[in-house]
């Protein structure tokens, strides 16, 4: 019996949830579904033989998050490969006898929160590397990836995939009207896994039935490849503590069929899809056959929405013409913005172009930044620069908030990933990080191109100048170098660099960053004393100062120790000047007349 060739002649017959099932009989939901194959097998045995007893003809391993990034993350990573390897065995013993296939189940990875640090596709293959052979070892007939948002991740798992020789289905979730996160829509993903080698290609999990039926209609336009349906049973009510799923099996049936009448071959269900889904399921499409099927669309990708390169436009407009400075200062902590709003004042007198406002720096409790700079705007007459980042919201909010801003005025937008809410000093507090510093400057783009993150129109683009972080203190400036290419690639249009003390470092890393066109503003932090100085070198994140400055800080304290901060500040900013089109001040301690004298320097007046 062979799976590719029965997909020819037949309709294959999936099974349905894992997880929820397990959880439904009684396991408790802080425990790891996967480690189940280890601790409690008779249950997924038990699973498996109910599936196969509904009608399934391919049943899935219990083991969608049996890779090493999820199970590090509860200390389980040592048993990676005896996780996968009795999840196969088990399936394997429950089809024996039967007229089944068995399929390794393989889902995402997930990232640590709050690691700016992206897998390399060499890294991420080699996990999934692990995870397909020890599936293979177990006797899996297929491969099956699924409920992959990111297009980059599962083609490296399909690449691992395939070096086992085993047929494999690449299953992708798609948000709302056929999209995924990165930008790419139904028909390129379908291209995409096409000619990376996928065996079939599908879609699963979604908002239901009727979502999946949208996206394999065009799936089975823009590829040859047999197609794969795994919907869920729409959306969950919470009811008396739990999640329920309303979805009968006999409308998931009727929409299954429909799915078998556009293209799909192999049909099983994903969240809340229970045996007698797959009961429903098997009944309504018995008999049915795979339907004569013709690739409409022309399968070219579609290019992401991306912002064009933005001109010369807000405070960058004096780019090249003369030095532009931006300078941030800390929003308060309570709701008195007398201080912030007389330093912006003074600062646009001096020749400031722009002033930077941080979003909870530390993590530390301050008032909103976005209201703070619409207000600065409005009240100083000069441009802020508003730091967003991913710490305090989730996807849902940062667009709502970030559609706010741009209705309130605000142009500018630094896009960083933020400090971890457990550093700062709000006990249980926690961090979101839906997205990172490279996934929010996309989001900021596809907002620039009049959509938001499902792709839906907003009427207009929201006009935001995106700006992102450099370190370029790191002890491997060119990893640092290739993440910023990234960001840019993304839709970066401006740099701001943590404070910079090494005319060496600077030197690398303008011979680094030249080849991008987009305009870098080296940091500047004035020191104010020998204490502030060893802090700084010494207990905060990518600051590093050169034993010759520490030496000169030494010893200094109070007004001395302000004018030889200032000191070593314009030399630097002398030594610099004719290489570089601006600077980010960041006075130290809101003291932003420090501030205004290296503006009056830089701007000679």
């Amino acid at each position: 019996m062979n799976f590719l060739e029965s997909l020819k002649n037949e309709i294959l017959i999936g099974d349905g949830a894992i997880g929820t099932m397990l959880y439904a009989k009684g396991v408790s939901l802080d425990a790891n579904v996967e480690h189940l194959n280890l601790v409690r097998p008779e249950l997924v045995l038990e699973l498996h033989r109910e599936y196969l007893a509904a009608g399934a003809r391919v049943i899935e391993t219990n083991t969608f998050g049996a890779n090493w990034t999820k199970l590090a993350a509860i200390g389980l990573e040592k048993r990676e490969r005896e996780i996968n390897l009795r999840g196969a065995r088990l399936a394997r013993e429950a089809a024996e006898g039967a007229n089944a296939f068995v399929s390794g189940s393989v889902g995402p990875l997930v990232r640590v929160k709050g690691d700016e640090r992206e897998l390399s596709p060499a890294e991420t293959a080699e996990i999934y590397r692990r995870q397909v052979l020890a599936l293979a070892d177990g006797g899996v007939d297929l491969l099956i990836l699924e409920t992959f948002t990111d297009l980059g991740q599962i083609l490296c798992a399909l690449a691992a995939a395939r070096e086992t020789g085993l047929p494999v289905v690449a299953n992708m979730a798609f948000l709302e009207n056929g999209r995924l996160a990165g930008g790419a829509d139904v028909e390129r993903a379908a291209l995409a896994l096409t000619n990376a080698g996928a065996s079939v290609v599908g879609a699963n999990c979604g908002a239901g039935p009727l979502e999946v039926l949208g996206t394999i209609r065009r799936m089975a336009g823009a590829t040859a490849l047999p197609i794969a349906a795994y919907p869920n049973s729409g959306f969950p009510e919470y009811v008396n503590g739990r999640h329920v799923y309303r979805t009968t099996p006999d409308y998931f049936a009727e929409r299954a069929a429909e799915m078998v009448a556009n293209g799909a071959v192999l049909v099983g269900g994903c969240c809340g899809t229970t045996p007698d889904h797959i009961r429903s399921l098997a009944e309504r499409l018995a008999g049915m056959v795979p339907v004569a099927r013709s690739v409409v669309a022309a399968a070219t990708p579609v290019e992401e929405r991306r912002e064009a390169v933005a001109g010369a436009e807000g405070f960058l407009a004096k780019w090249g013409k003369e030095p532009v400075v931006t300078v941030e200062l800390d929003p308060p902590k309570g709701f008195d913005c007398a201080k912030i709003i007389e330093g912006s004042q003074t600062l646009k007198t001096a020749g400031a172009d722009a002033i930077n406002i941080a979003e909870n720096p530390l993590a530390r409790i301050r008032m909103g930044n976005i209201a703070l700079g619409h207000l600065i705007q409005q009240e100083a007459g000069i441009e802020t620069i508003v730091h967003i980042t991913c710490r305090d919201r989730n996807l849902l909010g940062l667009q709502s908030d970030l559609m706010g801003a741009s209705l309130l005025g605000i142009r500018n937008i630094l896009a960083i990933t933020g400090d971890p809410a457990r550093i700062g000093e709000q006990a249980g507090a926690t961090s979101v990080y839906d997205l990172n510093s490279f996934t929010l400057i996309k989001l900021l783009a596809d907002l620039n191109a009049g959509v938001n993150a499902l792709g839906n129109p907003l009427g207009r683009g929201a006009g935001f100048t995106i700006g992102c972080a450099f370190n370029p203190n790191s002890q491997r400036m060119e990893v640092q170098a290739e993440r910023l290419n990234k960001k840019v690639a993304n839709g970066a249009r401006f740099v701001q660099t943590q404070p910079l003390y090494d005319l060496a470092r600077l030197d690398e890393m303008l011979e680094r960053t030249a080849h991008l066109g987009v305009p870098v503003l080296p940091g500047i932090l004035p020191l104010v004393s020998e204490r502030n100085c060893e802090f700084l070198h010494n207990e905060v994140p990518g600051i590093v100062i050169p034993d010759g400055i520490r030496a000169r800080m030494r010893g200094k304290e109070k007004e001395a120790g302000v004018r030889e901060g200032l000191a070593i500040a314009r030399e630097f900013i002398d030594s610099v000047r004719d290489r570089v089109g601006g600077f980010y001040l960041i006075p130290p301690f809101g003291r932003f007349e420090i501030a205004v004298e290296l503006v009056r320097h830089i701007k000679g007046r």
